[in-house]
């Protein structure tokens, strides 16, 4: 199984690239074998269809790369040295999770993976998937000057190991503005607010560690994350994609999009 795939624009280029680091489900027979099968079958914890949601951004010339490997074998969007993105209580998972965000053990047997399998999945699976991220911002930027990084995610309405309120639809994260220009973050603001979906910024996510790691708009290259509800685009189980609700919000992602490479080519 591939690390990740590669979704290459059908029209010219923009500088642009999507990352979807949480849509995969593959995870390794060795590592299966040690989980609770109730919860491995389910992977409750997936961003389950993201990456066909976005599927339209190869027609705006839009690269994207998707992980192809479940995040519980390794999650890409933590820091491989496992220092936490949040300390106000809610369940934070590490780079490799022994729980769901409810607190649910992923393992049997009281199984922990040792320091050792840490960090042969960091070396594995992590570092591919930022390795080659970044190869393709430092590519895009050396054509074009400056490069956009959106890191596309999706989440349960409600999750009560994380928040006892549910989530508003879409959570807009810049690392508390770090992560990118005033001008793109202003756009993207303006582009998801008042249609029709609750908007929330900065709060409960900011953006995990993919979009504070590679954000770094004072060399041109900009970050941020769109956390988004299930029930934007999937049925009321939030495990089944459904075709009406996903293209609705469909409009307003490429009308953001679509702003958006207008307006970077003014950063």
């Amino acid at each position: 199984m591939e690390i990740f795939k590669i979704i290459e624009p059908t029209l010219p280029k923009v500088p642009i690239i999507i990352s979807v680091p949480h849509a995969g489900t593959f995870i390794p027979e060795d590592i299966k074998s040690n989980m609770n099968p109730e919860l491995s079958d389910q992977l409750d914890d997936t961003d389950w269809y993201i990456n066909k949601l976005y599927g339209f951004a190869s027609e705006l010339g839009i690269t994207m790369i998707t992980a192809n490997y479940s995040r519980w074998v390794v999650d890409l969007n933590r820091n491989p040295e496992n220092q936490p993105l949040y300390n106000d209580g809610r369940v934070i998972t590490d780079v490799v999770t022994i729980t769901d965000f409810n607190g649910n053990p992923i393992y049997k047997d009281n199984y922990i993976p040792n320091s050792e399998e840490v960090s042969r999945r960091v070396e594995l699976y992590h570092k591919p998937y930022h390795e080659k991220l970044d190869e393709l911002l430092q590519q895009t930027k050396a054509e074009f000057g400056k490069v956009l990084l959106f890191d596309a995610h999706s989440i349960r309405k409600s999750v009560p190991g994380i928040r006892s309120e549910d989530f508003p639809d879409l959570i807009l994260g810049d690392n508390d503005e770090t992560s990118s220009s005033s001008g793109l973050i202003e756009i993207t603001i303006d582009s998801l607010q008042n249609k029709g979906y609750g908007f929330s910024y900065n709060h409960p996510f900011k953006g995990g560690y993919i979009t504070r790691s590679f954000g770094k708009p004072s060399e041109n290259i900009h970050a941020l994350q769109l956390e988004m509800c299930k029930t934007n685009y999937m049925d009321s189980s939030e495990m089944t994609y459904d075709e009406t609700n996903a293209e609705r919000i469909q409009v307003v992602l490429k009308g953001l999009f679509l702003k958006l490479i207008e307006a970077i080519d003014k950063v």
